[in-house]
């Protein structure tokens, strides 16, 4: 039988590692999804951060996801940015989603160049003048996405960008990081700041 050590000692020379309780995410946005708010910490997205979209491809229902969010956000007099969308908006969906469309600003299109894209998202949210951007970043690397990351603590804004479902293979600066997936329809939460991602999918149903 081996000796009795003290806990105090094997603390003190790291041999164990003490636990802590999770320091709460302040300022978080309600979602408008009861199910997806349970699961983050702090019940909503990351104030003042990035948060990343990862699809296996465009329209599987990351719209429906963030515009009950949107919706909120302009009709309290927030603005709305899209940074080069890869399509172009149909007004009447998102103006039937709740979003003020005076308060909605499409910057650039699928044409943009990447480069120029991601420098006008990073523009927009250090601005301080938007309540939230949504971006959909080609090619973004690491350096890319923190400074996405930043611009967002420094203009107090929510950042969204979509990313193809390969990307979750890589490390990310983003705050939030959820996979949609199609078949069955849930969402994975791979990275939440602040708490740990839960174990189970939240089952995802597209209208």
């Amino acid at each position: 039988m081996g000796a009795v050590v003290a806990i105090d000692a094997l603390l003190q020379e790291r041999r164990v590692w003490k636990g802590r309780p999770f320091a709460p995410v302040p300022g978080a946005q309600p979602t408008g999804h009861a199910a997806l708010d349970a699961a983050l910490p702090g019940g909503g997205w990351p104030q003042a951060a990035l948060s990343e979209l990862l699809l296996p491809c465009d329209g599987i229902g990351e719209l429906r996801l963030l515009w009950p969010t949107l919706a909120r956000l302009s009709q309290a007099g927030g603005r709305i940015v899209l940074v080069a969308p890869p399509y172009l908006p149909y007004a009447p969906a998102w103006q039937a989603a709740g979003i003020d469309l005076r308060r909605l600003l499409v910057a650039g299109g699928a044409a943009t160049a990447p480069r120029d894209a991601l420098w006008a998202a990073e523009q927009c949210l250090r601005s301080g003048s938007c309540a939230a951007l949504l971006c959909w970043p080609l090619q973004a690397d690491d350096r890319a996405l923190r400074r996405l990351q930043v611009a967002a603590e420094a203009g107090a804004a929510l950042a969204f960008a979509t990313r193809p479902l390969a990307a979750a293979r890589n490390p990310s600066p983003a705050a939030l990081r959820i996979a949609i997936d199609a078949q069955p329809a849930q969402l994975r939460v791979l990275k939440c700041r602040g708490g740990l991602a839960p174990v189970r999918p939240i089952p995802w149903v597209v209208d």
